[in-house]
């Protein structure tokens, strides 16, 4: 919803001020120009991108129309569940999530959580490092390197998508620049036409190099930041289960491995340890 909102300030500030200073909007509809700069950067986007990276930016964009869902509801459920966990593995040892790990899905442990069951990323990190907690004497500090490299890995991966789309916002001004120059050409070999007729013909040829830097700078390159914003996101629940596990492998017990895990979330989603203790009791009465 930002987008489109942030969108229609573009075209409403550029666009108006046009027509305020006593410009012709008609003038500016050149769907030849938009041809050549929209083909020629995708042209170029297929060119320099492996199939792996294009269907990764295709499948990211239309993520950006969607609210985030790394809310503050879902980080008090992934606490919880951490929680439940560690403390059912102080309780009953670690073989008795065995089965809870190995089938998520079928869990009632898992199922009491939805909103992280729908963050599969963050459900595989927890059961693949739980599982392996499970499997045998874990050192931390290896578990944590493990974590680490993991971490970057995927953040390594959700970067494509961000350079790609920041490449094509770079290059759409110089589409711009070649759809201008397709049209001096046409002018110049139209030049026995009256001058009323040339002065049009130039109007076109320089709505291209408007296109292409309006639509770089206005829709395209911010696009390459939210991403990264996004992917930024996508990243803390991980964070969040590495340093709670790690915690609880070093001997702190549940309530405070929990709150390690919570002190590295993002001010502007982390609940406060009252909301999160407040929970863990409703959850006990339940």
């Amino acid at each position: 919803m930002a987008i489109i909102i942030g969108y229609v300030i573009v075209l409403a500030s550029v666009f108006g001020g046009f027509v305020l200073a006593g410009g012709h909007v008609a003038a500016l509809f050149q769907p030849l120009e938009l041809l050549m700069i929209l083909g020629g950067a995708f042209g170029a986007f297929v060119v320099g991108n492996d199939i792996k990276i294009i269907k990764a930016t295709m499948k990211v964009m239309p993520t950006l129309l969607k609210g985030s869902k790394h809310t503050r509801q879902l980080y008090i459920e992934l606490l919880l569940l951490l929680y439940r966990v560690l403390s059912k593995i102080r309780t009953d040892g670690l073989m008795s999530i065995e089965t809870d790990v190995d089938n998520p899905a079928d869990s009632q442990l898992f199922a009491n959580y939805p909103l992280v069951m729908a963050d599969h990323h963050a459900v595989e990190f927890l059961t693949d490092y739980l599982r392996l907690m499970v499997s045998g004497n874990t050192d931390p500090f290896q578990l944590e390197n493990l974590m680490d490299n993991e971490i970057d890995t995927h953040h390594a991966e959700g970067e494509f998508p961000v350079h790609c789309i920041a490449k094509i916002g770079d290059g759409l001004p110089a589409f711009g620049i070649v759809a201008a120059v397709m049209g001096v050409v046409h002018t110049m070999e139209s030049v026995g036409l009256p001058p009323a007729e040339l002065g049009m013909l130039i109007a076109h040829a320089l709505v291209g190099t408007f296109l292409g830097i309006l639509l770089a700078y206005g829709f395209v390159t911010p696009l390459s930041g939210l991403v990264e914003y996004k992917l930024h996101e996508s990243a803390k629940p991980m964070h969040c289960i590495k340093v709670t596990l790690i915690a609880s492998l070093n001997g702190y017990p549940p309530a405070l491995a929990i709150e390690f895990g919570r002190k590295v979330l993002f001010s502007t989603e982390r609940p406060s340890f009252m909301e999160v203790d407040e929970e863990i009791r409703r959850s006990k009465k339940g």
